[in-house]
């Protein structure tokens, strides 16, 4: 490598190829990352590498910077493209797009040529590709391995072979076609391994593939994705897509990448996504790749918000301003939490990872954060009421920031007030922005508990008894006149049943419930200022609930009825608006009905 000739040079790109420095200046850099720093160590020379670096970390203009030397030795640029000089080998086509991309600009003053050999693709169009001639050739091992099969692709001149990404290439079953392709490679080749782990099948490959490589570990196993904040949502187990709509409601996110662990459910929650007014597009391994590349680029552009995505069509993409990611399903080890969680967080950038986690599943989430060594708050998942009120500050916000009318603006903004007046005018916008927002879903809210609490998912006697505090359904109300229902956790009262018999009962909304907390024999909850009193009166209206159930305002309930007591001692059952039939009287009459008549 050729360093820079100003030894006391404090820059971080002294010790950086002259043809890549320039570029990475021009980038707009500051500062390496710590791969990236790791590269420029002039005494690794031409010795193999075995990278571990967490996923978003700049791996490829780290190994960009790695092999620079050995493919332009002390030249300022490539000579004329020939045989390849480089090879980089990544798991997905997304990644290896990306990483051409990335080695277009970082080599771009090298004057360097670089062919493409990724699966779905035009195999004419490669082969021609490679006919004329590159300097660096980035591809799938798949796709490799046909090219050099068919004689298309010589590596007979190849001095140095990137594995990006080699766990995943291991896990997607491509060890056979890696040994292969470095088999087509020269002995004396670099071979450079880049991994977010080095787990027992990474150190296999790397004794198979590499000679006395240099073990470099960027970053603590204890510190990864120190740019990330982790958070999970526990939710009912038939909420789970409600709280995910919820989530990409209440952020200000400019763009979301939500993780499921198969197709079908990357489809159906596409579908749910799009059908409630999302920006919505999916990547998964069923789709062309043209039409992977046309979600990709809706996300970059912004026609999309929000990508749903399977892992191994996910693996490897950089998305600009990503900064929150959704696991809707519970990522099954620690490899796949810390890989999808890394698509945000990159390059210094901050990002927020959620977990949508049922409550059954709150083991499995405990132990995966554990074995990744990650630690992660808990939230409540977003009710309608922070959502909505989310939805007035951005109209306040965007409205504030308006630009005064211009000059052919004036006179009709003139007459509007005139005519219409200003809060007739503010009242239809407001209407216009709200109607443009997709309506949140309503949750049962849980309590708020750290992943330590031992309320098993499975029991939930248990867990009701730790939520007899429940959080406002309904807007945050200041001056609510609280009422009790005769119904508590020992009727198995719930906020499911118990919502809207609050409302048909006093003939009130969902929106004019605040707080409901649930005790051992009542409920009290409570009823916004404005309409208690019509609440109160209708209540006492004959037929207005169901038999044997009372609500009054609070201190003013009476014993509750006997019959009520009796019912739940029965069957343990909620009250029902319609009672069924007696089972006696059921047994009786399916009796009779098959009595055999007395001979004659």
């Amino acid at each position: 490598m050729t360093p820079n000739t100003d030894t006391n040079a404090k820059s971080p790109f002294a010790a950086i190829h002259p043809a890549l420095a320039s570029a990475i200046a021009a980038k707009g850099y500051s500062a390496l990352t710590p791969v990236q720093m790791a590269m420029t160590n002039e005494d690794h020379g031409d010795a193999d590498l075995l990278v571990s670096a967490q996923t978003g970390s700049g791996k490829t203009v780290a190994f960009g910077i790695a092999i620079a030397l050995t493919l332009l030795g002390n030249g300022a640029r490539f000579d004329a493209a020939a045989a390849p000089l480089g090879l980089v080998i990544a798991p997905t086509r997304e990644l290896a797009i990306q990483v051409q991309k990335e080695l277009e600009w970082l080599y771009a003053a090298a004057e360097v040529r670089i062919a493409t050999c990724v699966g779905g693709m035009d195999m004419r169009n490669e082969r021609r590709a490679l006919d004329r001639g590159a300097h660096i050739v980035v591809g799938t091992p798949g796709r490799l391995r046909d090219h050099i099969m068919r004689g298309a692709l010589d590596l007979g001149a190849i001095r140095a072979v990137v594995l990006d990404e080699a766990d995943e290439m291991l896990d997607l079953g491509f060890r056979d076609d890696l040994e292969f392709i470095l088999g087509a490679a020269p002995e004396e080749r670099r071979t450079l391994l880049f991994s977010a782990t080095v787990r027992r099948g990474i150190a296999e490959l790397a004794r198979t593939v590499q000679k006395n490589a240099v073990r470099i570990e960027t970053t603590a196993s204890t510190a990864q994705h120190a740019d990330i904040e982790y958070q999970v949502m526990l939710v009912r187990r038939d909420e789970r897509e409600h709280a995910i709509i919820n989530t990409l409601l209440d952020t200000d996110s400019a763009s979301a990448l939500v993780f499921c662990h198969t197709r079908e459910a990357v489809r159906h929650l596409t579908a749910r996504l799009a059908n409630r007014g999302f920006a919505v597009v999916s990547l998964s391994g069923e789709m062309a790749q043209s039409e992977r590349s046309n979600a990709l680029q809706s996300m970059r552009d912004g026609r999309a918000r929000v990508c749903v995505a399977t892992d191994v069509a996910a693996r490897g993409i950089d998305l600009p301003n990503l900064d929150l990611v959704v696991h809707a399903d519970v990522p099954s080890n620690p490899e796949t939490l810390l890989h999808r969680s890394g698509r945000t967080g990159r390059a210094g950038r901050k990002g927020i990872c959620v977990l949508i986690v049922p409550e059954n599943r709150r083991g499995a989430v405990r132990r995966v954060l554990a074995l990744a060594k990650l630690t992660a708050t808990t939230r409540a998942a977003p009710g309608i009421a922070d959502i909505e009120a989310r939805y007035r500050r951005r109209i306040i916000d965007a409205a504030a920031s308006a630009a005064p009318p211009n000059g052919e603006e004036v006179e009709f903004v003139a007459e509007l007030l005139d005519r219409v007046g200003p809060e007739r005018i503010a009242a239809a916008y407001l209407r216009q922005q709200l109607a443009a927002n997709p309506v949140p879903e309503e949750l049962v809210p849980l309590p708020v508990e750290t992943l330590d609490s031992k309320t098993p998912g499975r029991d939930r006697r248990s867990a009701d008894k730790q939520a007899s505090v429940r959080e406002p359904r309904g807007p945050d109300l200041q001056d609510g006149v609280w009422f009790t229902i005769s119904l508590g956790r020992k009727q198995r009262a719930d906020p499911k049943f118990l919502l809207p018999m609050i409302c048909n009962a006093g003939g009130v909304t969902k929106r004019d419930v605040g707080k409901i907390k649930i005790d051992d024999t009542e409920t009290r909850f409570e009823i916004s200022a404005d309409k208690a009193a019509g609440y109160a009166k209708q209540i006492r209206q004959p037929g207005s609930l169901e038999r044997g159930i009372m609500i009054a305002p609070a201190g003013e309930m009476r014993e509750k009825p006997r019959q009520v007591k009796q019912k739940f001692k029965q069957d343990g059952k909620p009250p029902r608006k319609h009672p069924a039939p007696s089972a006696d009287r059921g047994k009786t009459a399916k009796h009779k009905s098959r009595k055999p008549k007395r001979p004659a």
